[in-house]
């Protein structure tokens, strides 16, 4: 938070009310089917076909170290970007960043990407994160929460001005039945996956891309932030899963062991009895 007049705190005599951080969390979010209106009724939908962009949300912060005061022991960004650091505005048009009430203006609109805002504060909370689409990709805004987090896990260690703590979340929001204007907008553009068309579907031709020189770049590849990045690539997350699964099966090789170890004591002990 911005000023002395809440929830969450840290310091000298004061609880902490949040919890130890949390993993990185995959999500798939659905949106719903457009709607049949005047102005959409002439964009032709594709059945049986989605349209997917994948997404990071989060928040990075960093300790300020002798700057510290009572009321900004941190600096933070909290923001929303393509999971491989691709330009989101090809489907985002805006994105609204609710603070807490302590922050002068909390209602932050970002009308372009990258979606992002960065405050001074000394405490945790909620953030609600509203998503508002170009007009040819949904009606409807998607709402994202995420908790905003300046503190380690680890709390017991020093803090570091040069380590931050990063937390992210990932989410996939798929857009079923596109209009034919969508996909042909966006069809090479790299932060929208694309599927295979269902058989009899043909391709409508595809919108020329804007010469990237002649707009304001909205990738996060070269963001000052990107070296903490969490990477999201399929493969790392297939070799967590492999990782995960590993552990399981050691888990349960264990119990085998101690339960074959407590069935033989207790057939020990049986037959003792029965002498």
């Amino acid at each position: 938070m911005n000023n002395g007049s809440s929830s969450t705190m840290h310091g000298p005599d004061q609880p902490e009310i949040s919890g130890p951080a949390p993993a990185p969390k995959s999500l798939r979010t659905k949106m719903g089917k457009p709607e049949d209106s005047e102005k959409k009724i002439f964009h032709k939908k594709l059945k049986d076909v989605e349209i997917s962009v994948p997404i990071v949300y989060g928040n990075i912060a960093f300790w300020l170290g002798k700057k510290a005061n009572e009321y900004q022991s941190h600096k933070w960004t909290v923001y929303v970007r393509g999971a491989t650091n691709e330009d989101l505005g090809v489907v985002i048009k805006r994105a609204v960043f609710q603070l807490h009430s302590s922050f002068n203006n909390p209602t932050r609109v970002v009308e372009s990407p990258p979606f992002e805002l960065s405050e001074c504060g000394w405490g945790e909370f909620e953030i609600a994160i509203t998503l508002f689409f170009h007009s040819d990709v949904c009606d409807k805004p998607l709402n994202l929460f995420h908790h905003l987090k300046l503190y380690p896990a680890d709390e017991s260690g020093p803090m570091s001005t040069k380590k931050p703590v990063v937390v992210e979340s990932y989410d996939e929001i798929v857009f079923p039945e596109p209009s034919e204007a969508f996909l042909a907008r966006v069809q090479n553009q790299p932060a929208v996956v694309v599927p295979r068309l269902p058989a009899g579907v043909a391709l409508p031709p595809p919108v020329p891309v804007e010469d990237p020189s002649n707009r304001k770049r909205g990738d996060t590849k070269d963001h000052p932030l990107c070296q903490w990045f969490t990477n999201f690539s399929e493969a790392d997350e297939l070799l967590r899963l492999a990782t995960a699964r590993q552990q399981v099966q050691t888990h349960i090789a264990k119990f085998r062991r101690e339960i074959t170890l407590l069935e033989g004591q207790h057939q020990q002990v049986n037959s003792v009895s029965d002498q």
